[in-house]
């Protein structure tokens, strides 16, 4: 599933005549991860491990930023800036778990997070898998809670 979500730009207004494509099949760079990880301050986490998680995910999700010609033609995911990414595992039936979403702090606040999220989850319906979860943290509950998710009182950590 690939898609173009929109002609957002970076707070810093880093890129002109780009767009941001949305892609379950887009493959990932495990440095571009660690990058993003990095940019966000996620603890380090060993590059091996990462690569293994996306690996062994169910559905990795991700946000390029690529370029837009002067006649509308848009550059392919492998030569654009990895600006997002999430990924979901699943027993391939009943339910799913959305981890690491991530998206570069130049990127944040324009609804590309929300974006994301509510693309993986259409394309993991999609999959006739119907409960999909979450794992975030306790800061960014607001952000996913906005969304329609709840906290499970019963859920252990």
């Amino acid at each position: 599933l690939i898609f173009v979500l929109g002609p957002y730009a970076s707070k810093a207004a880093l890129a002109t005549g780009t767009t941001v494509v949305f892609s379950t099949t887009a493959s990932v760079d495990v440095l571009e991860v660690e990058r993003l990880c990095d940019a966000v301050g996620w603890p380090s986490r060993p590059r091996r491990k990462i690569k293994r998680a996306l690996e062994n995910s169910f559905m990795v999700a991700t946000l390029y930023e690529v370029d837009v010609d002067a006649s509308g033609a848009r550059g392919e995911t492998n030569t654009g800036r990895l600006i997002g990414c999430a990924r979901a595992t699943s027993d391939h039936v009943f339910n799913a778990t959305l981890w690491d979403i991530i998206v570069d702090p130049e990127y944040q606040g324009q609804g590309l997070g929300k974006a994301m999220v509510m693309q993986m989850i259409r394309a993991i319906i999609a999959r006739d898998v119907a409960n999909v979860t979450l794992f975030a943290d306790e800061d960014v509950l607001p952000f996913y809670r906005a969304m329609g998710f709840v906290s499970d009182p019963e859920g252990i950590k």
